[in-house]
């Protein structure tokens, strides 16, 4: 296989550590913080996990090591979408192991979970695990969403174990992951089964953060590579001047990614989900909001602009959320197949109209045909509206242009108005990691292995601090059902991790809102360029506005 120069490079780059984890392994000893609860619900959360509810926070030292002394062989699976750096977390948990112990043995369980259940697996070498360092994807061993819930699963992976003799199982994923981390350690608490589970943060979305994760690993790569091409676009748009750049970027549950990428390049409109939802704003609002940009920059000469849109922006619209809730319900069960036969778009549009509210009509009516068709796509496997399909950076153009279309008949707008659409996601997931990332992941991971070797189960890799050079970040241990509340899932209250959604009166957020009605009229834009990897670390270490903001 051919390498680039770059991959070549990078494979020598060594991910800088926590200070106190470069002390080596035997001078490394553990300081017990305050016990813990869960952040909501707190009664139902103990009873469904009375095994590993309630446990301290950790802090790793410089001091003597009180591990004890025995043969590790651990296993390791990467879960959920892809996010950049989940190499450099195994490369991280499998350089400590050998250094504890190089009689220690890492097992990589392929496709996600579906490789712990199927016992479908390599073994690490150094000669494998090297020509992945430094690099993006997850491509080391695969990914996959099979979600471990059940009994019978955990049954499965608890003799996939013992065949092995596998001690520990460390899990990288996002909230969904690391709840079933949290279930499965449970489980092997509760059958008295040895087996360690460990957990790692991983979501480019950044929605899995709190008050002691202050960053999911490959936030910092995917918004910087959106940002480049967002700046990039804005250069564009400056220099034809001729096109508004509707530019929709990954981001279903929550705006960070938005808010992240609005910080780095300061578009002329930005939308944020939570805010939206806060203020109640429908699609007439939003339009006219963006609308009033456009006819600003008019007035200026300027028929240009940009304007990101986060993914899952029709979820946060209330009328929108309506409307899709009772779209699920008129397709509910065999509903489906008989909307599908039905042999045009008129007649279906009649069998729409005939079931739902007048409200929700109103709603539908108003959407280009192109979107009404959209929401009724494949759906999801739990028959619900896939909204990740909705095109909502091609659904707000549209809207705008029939507002401008309105203002242009009134006399109070005589401007040009011509859109471009983008959709800016997979581009991000798998990058070259950061020099941030890389050195963040391989952190996690080393952190990780010595979180097994001091035994502990159901807990969280945290490293923190991370604003600061990574010399000073701090290395630990939470427990995973700290971060847990429950929610109503189909029909069922269930234990999940928290979302982290942007917080309206967060540092980031409010430097955003003090700023957008400068960047909506005047052309404010910068320009990140490509991610940097040689030369000043203040240059190429930098973490992201979001991160520097909050922690300023």
């Amino acid at each position: 296989m051919k390498l680039s120069p770059l991959q070549m490079a990078r494979y020598q780059y060594n991910p800088k550590l926590p200070g106190m984890l470069r002390n080596g392994i035997s001078e490394i000893c553990v300081e017990n913080g305050n016990a813990t609860e869960s952040v909501a619900d707190q009664a139902k959360i103990q009873a469904l996990f009375p095994n590993t509810y309630g446990k301290n926070e950790i802090t790793f030292k410089k001091g003597q090591n009180t591990s004890e002394a025995k043969k590790q062989i651990v296993g390791v699976i990467l879960s959920g979408g892809q996010a950049p750096g989940g190499h450099n977390v195994i490369c991280g948990l499998y350089d400590a192991l050998k250094a504890t112990n190089p009689e220690n043995v890492l097992y990589g369980f392929k496709g996600g979970p579906s490789g712990l259940i199927n016992d479908d697996y390599l073994i690490f070498d150094d000669e494998y695990i090297n020509q992945y360092r430094n690099t993006g994807g997850f491509d080391i061993i695969g990914s996959g969403r099979t979600k471990l819930e059940s009994e019978e699963q955990f049954a499965i992976v608890a003799d996939v174990c013992k065949k092995h003799g596998i001690t520990a199982i460390v899990i990288i994923g996002g909230d969904d992951s690391n709840t079933n981390a949290a279930v499965l350690a449970e489980y092997f608490a509760a059958h008295n089964t040895g087996v360690q589970v460990i957990g790692c943060p991983k979501t480019i979305d950044g929605d899995l953060k709190n008050e002691d994760i202050e960053c999911s690993f490959g936030f910092d790569t995917a918004t910087k590579t959106y940002s480049e091409m967002i700046g990039n676009i804005e250069r564009d748009a400056n220099s034809a001047k001729k096109y508004w750049h509707f530019i929709k970027v990954m981001g279903r549950s929550a705006s960070h990614v938005a808010l992240e990428c609005a910080l780095e390049t300061q578009p002329n409109i930005c939308l944020i989900g939570e805010e939206v939802a806060a203020k109640k704003m429908s699609l007439a609002q939003i339009a006219d909001y963006i609308a009033d940009s456009v006819a600003g920059r008019a007035a200026k000469g300027w028929n240009f602009g940009v304007a990101i849109i986060p993914e899952g922006i029709v979820e946060f619209v209330p009328e929108f959320s309506v409307l899709i809730a009772e779209i699920n319900e008129l397709l509910a069960g065999e509903k489906t197949e008989k909307f599908n036969a039905l042999p045009s778009w008129k007649e279906k549009y009649a069998f729409i109209e005939n079931g739902l509210t007048k409200e929700s009509m109103a709603v539908f009516a108003i959407l280009p045909e192109n979107i009404q068709q959209q929401l009724f796509l494949e759906r999801d496997p739990h028959g619900n509206v896939q909204v990740s399909l909705i095109e909502s950076e091609k659904l707000f153009s549209a809207l705008v242009k029939d507002n401008l279309a309105a203002r242009k008949a009134a006399g109070t707008y005589k401007g040009k108005f011509a859109p471009q659409h983008h959709f800016l996601g997979y581009e991000g997931r798998c990058a070259f990691p950061s020099n941030f990332d890389a050195d963040y992941c391989y952190s996690l991971g080393y952190n990780a292995f010595m979180l097994i070797q001091y035994g502990y189960n159901g807990y969280l890799s945290k490293v923190s601090n991370l604003s600061k050079p990574a010399e000073e970040w701090v290395a630990g241990g939470m427990p995973i059902t700290k971060m847990m509340n429950i929610e109503r899932r189909n029909g069922e209250d269930k234990p999940v991790i928290r979302k982290a959604l942007v917080e309206l009166d967060g540092k980031p957020f409010t430097f955003f809102a003090a700023n957008r009605e400068q960047w909506a009229i005047e052309t404010c834009y910068t320009y990140p360029g490509a991610i940097q990897y040689f030369g000043p670390a203040e240059v190429c270490d930098l973490t992201t506005r979001t991160l520097a903001l909050e922690k300023a």
